[in-house]
C-alpha cells in the first residue's frame, strides 16, 4: 500500500506528496520519505543530505536558492511544525513554465510535502512562529554552485501572503534577475 500519494502540480516535474499516516489511539506513524514511492515522479539518487531548519517569527522569508549544474538537485521538502507557504521558481532554460512559480501550504497538520525537481529555485515564508521545515536533497551542498534570486524580485513577482520579514544578509543581497539571464541549462 503506497503511504505518499503523488499529486502532479502547474509545473513540469513538481509535485505535491501527501502523506497517507496510520493512526490509531497512540498516535500515527508517517513515511517521510521512499525511494520507490516517489521514482514515479523523477527520484531517481540517493539521499545526499538531510536538513533542518526552524524559523522563528512569522512573515520571515527564506529564499530564493538553487544549486547551479552539475549540482544541481532534487529536494522533498516537509513541515513538521507550524506551517509555512513553500515556493518553486522553474528556471529551466526552455522550459514553457519559465519563471513560473507554484506555492502551496505546507503545515504538521496537513502532512502536505513538496517535492522539487532540478532546476527550480526553492524559498518559503513562515505563516505561524516557530515553524520547523525537513529537507531530503538528492545532491549534497555545494558552496561554489550555491545560487539565489531575491524573493521581492519584481520580475518573479511572488504573492507572498503576508508582509516580508527578516531576511539574511545572504537573501537581502541577491541581486535583482537581469533580462539576460536565460535560466539554468541542465
Amino acid at each position: 500500500m503506497s503511504r505518499l500519494a503523488l499529486a502532479p502540480l502547474p509545473l513540469a516535474g513538481l509535485f505535491r506528496v501527501q502523506r497517507q499516516p496510520l493512526v490509531d489511539e497512540r498516535g500515527f506513524f508517517a513515511r517521510l520519505f521512499c525511494a520507490n514511492e516517489l521514482a514515479g515522479a523523477g527520484w531517481t539518487a540517493p539521499i545526499a543530505q538531510i536538513n533542518h531548519s526552524y524559523t522563528a517569527l512569522h512573515g520571515t522569508v527564506r529564499g530564493m536558492h538553487y544549486q547551479k549544474p552539475p549540482h544541481s538537485e532534487m529536494k522533498l521538502v516537509s513541515c513538521l511544525r507550524g506551517e509555512v507557504w513553500d515556493v518553486a521558481v522553474d528556471l529551466r532554460h526552455g522550459s514553457p513554465t519559465f519563471l513560473h512559480w507554484h506555492a502551496e501550504r505546507l503545515s504538521a497538520d496537513n502532512g502536505h510535502a513538496l517535492l522539487i525537481p532540478p532546476g527550480f529555485a526553492h524559498g518559503f515564508q513562515a505563516l505561524t512562529d516557530h515553524a520547523e521545515l525537513l529537507y531530503c536533497h538528492s545532491a549534497a551542498h555545494a558552496p561554489g554552485a550555491e545560487a539565489g534570486l531575491h524573493p521581492a524580485d519584481p520580475r518573479l513577482a511572488i504573492a507572498w501572503p503576508l508582509p516580508v520579514g527578516p531576511l539574511s544578509p545572504r537573501d537581502a543581497g541577491q541581486p535583482g534577475m537581469s533580462e539576460e539571464f536565460e535560466g539554468v541549462r541542465l
